[in-house]
């Protein structure tokens, strides 16, 4: 357990460690980790995200001017145009017109609405719950998924490349939660939102995995 005397970033970790694992274990995360997805089912993970990464870039854009949490957009994070890439690759050129959000996807971008445009840690506690994720398990899933879908160099996969180490990045973000200048209570609620942050991406993995194939269940 975390301590009041630890950085904030060790904090957070420690308090939404079980929330995250929540996600970790769902059937649809386990069937894409254990390699068991086909190229459709791991597809619509790819749409889901979309109109997600969607609005936090969208939330960056307005966020820049804070002190605080404009820092957190760093250089190479943004992830849209990955997707973009993805999403040509697996639906092709004409993408947008076959996908749409499933329930629990229109939900979790209702709560980035919600509280991502105006409320700097808000938009923190989502970016890092995303964008963190991306530069941690991801990179697994990253390469799990080119060997099971045997997909050829970056095609499809294009979302869990960034420019840069991932360590670097992970890094620089520790430093930025441990240097915000958020009071006690202000943590308090940056943790919360993380956790929720957490549900919402739970549930769009759960109604993911209501979809799957017997054989990969």
């Amino acid at each position: 357990m975390a301590s009041e005397n630890e950085a904030f970033s060790a904090r957070l970790r420690a308090a939404t460690w079980d929330d995250h694992g929540d996600n970790e274990t769902s059937a649809y995360m386990s069937a894409l980790v254990g390699g068991r997805l086909a190229r459709d089912e791991y597809a619509v993970l790819v749409a889901q995200l979309h109109p997600v990464y969607d609005l936090l870039e969208e939330a960056a854009d307005r966020m820049a001017p804070d002190p605080v949490a404009g820092r957190f957009d760093l250089a190479g994070l943004r992830r849209r145009e990955a997707l973009e890439a993805d999403l040509g690759y697996f639906y092709g050129p004409r993408w947008r017109a076959r996908i749409e959000p499933n329930a629990a996807t229109e939900e979790y971008c209702d709560r980035l609405r919600e509280v991502c445009f105006d409320w700097p840690g808000g938009f923190v506690a989502h970016h890092y719950t995303r964008y963190m994720g991306d530069l941690s398990g991801g990179q697994y899933i990253g390469r799990q998924v080119r060997r099971t879908l045997e997909l050829a160099g970056d095609d499809g996969v294009r979302f869990y490349r960034f420019p840069g180490k991932p360590k670097a990045y992970k890094d620089r973000y520790r430093e930025l939660l441990d240097s915000a200048p958020w009071d006690a209570a202000e943590q308090a609620r940056v943790i919360d939102e993380v956790k929720a942050a957490y549900r919402f991406n739970a549930a769009v993995t759960a109604e993911l995995g209501d979809r799957l194939r017997p054989s990969a269940a």
